[in-house]
């Protein structure tokens, strides 16, 4: 394809954006289609990982001005179901940024970096030898970034293969109980797979929330609110909302042709902590780069994504299926609380694109066997 190819995007939150800014980096005219005014509100975490800084910074956004407002995290601490504690300062610092924030800042720099923006509602989706339409949007290239519910993957995609899913809910709370600079993670045996978290923001507020995997009969709202005051006694959100996470598998699966899924739209979503921004933002300029310039944008950004992702996933994958028994994950944590280098592993499996190496692995071996 030339550089006169032109990408339709439908999402414009984090992941669309990524591959808004991609594609035209790449010398691609782009459509970021998205149904909402922004800003707007978008439930999650809000915990933004150095890894995805590094993408975004690549791709030119400024990540002082991304992140301003907002204090640098410096510090994780993971309580384990057993009980045991691990605190210790991470080897770069995060940022908590409401998405409500985030995405706007992104969104405007993909306009900035000459994306159209249209607001819409993505509804009839139809692919062809020669190229996309969205409603009588025309493109080469469909770049689907309209989340965990996408409707351009369920008009055009086959179904994806029933994976594990998880329910959280998340709301804001006034940050003094719990320090600015610190995120927290506290894993529960009761309803396991399951965690409360609070992540400061450095406002003078902090992300709260919990979710656990979805094992049966979906909690109610009322469960989900139960468990979070349990865990998180001090915590008294508002805006609170619940949202489904279709948890990453060990395999990335995307189709070949003219529609790119990515972020949520393609599952991927850490199935060990949840975390979706550095993976949304990371498959977004990979399927913004292979819209711009390959002869099968399908088949190149799924080959992309394999080799920036593929044995990261199996080895989240992995680990998620030993972490089924909560002895597993206070291992882990008791280990990480000996090792900074145990606990930078973990970290970077969590949150980034890491791997359990061998020495890690035997390190949260012995500690299970103490335990």
């Amino acid at each position: 394809m030339s550089a006169a190819t032109r990408v339709l995007v439908v999402g414009a939150g984090p992941a669309g954006s990524a591959a808004a800014l991609a594609a035209r980096r790449a010398g691609a005219q782009v459509l970021l289609i998205d149904k909402a005014e922004f800003p707007r509100d978008k439930v999650c975490g809000d915990g933004v990982a150095p890894q995805a800084l590094d993408v975004l910074s690549v791709l030119g956004v400024d990540v002082d001005a991304l992140t301003g407002g907002s204090a640098p995290v410096r510090t994780l601490r993971l309580t384990a179901p057993g009980g045991a504690v691990a605190r210790r300062a991470t080897g770069r610092p995060g940022w908590v940024v409401p998405r409500a924030v985030l995405d706007a800042r992104l969104r405007d720099a993909a306009i900035a970096a000459g994306a159209q923006p249209v607001h819409h509602r993505a509804r009839e989706v139809t692919v062809t030898a020669d190229g996309v339409d969205v409603d009588g949007l025309v493109g080469d290239v469909l770049v689907a970034a309209d989340g965990a519910e996408s409707v351009v993957r369920r008009a055009v995609a086959p179904p994806p293969r029933p994976g594990t899913v998880a329910l959280a809910i998340r709301g804001y709370a006034p940050s003094g109980p719990w320090p600015d600079g610190e995120q927290l993670l506290s894993l529960t045996a009761q309803h396991w797979p399951a965690y409360a978290w609070a992540f400061p923001i450095g406002d003078g507020r902090a992300n709260v929330g919990y979710g656990e995997v979805l094992t049966g009969t979906p909690p109610t709202r009322e469960h989900l609110l139960t468990r979070l005051h349990e865990l998180l006694p001090d915590a008294e959100p508002t805006q609170l909302r619940a949202h489904r996470l279709p948890l990453s598998t060990g395999r990335v699966r995307t189709p070949d042709g003219r529609v790119l899924l990515v972020g949520d739209a393609a599952g991927l979503i850490n199935p060990v902590t949840g975390e979706g921004i550095f993976y949304a933002v990371l498959s977004g300029a990979l399927a913004g780069a292979a819209a711009a310039g390959g002869v099968d944008p399908g088949r190149s950004y799924r080959r992309a994504l394999r080799r920036a992702l593929g044995v990261h996933l199996r080895h989240t994958d992995a680990l998620a299926r030993l972490s089924r028994w909560p002895w597993v994950v206070d291992a882990g944590i008791t280990a990480a609380r000996g090792s900074q280098r145990v606990f930078d592993d973990v970290v970077e499996l969590g949150l980034g694109d890491g791997r359990l190496g061998v020495r890690t692995g035997l390190s949260v071996a012995r500690a299970g066997l103490r335990g």
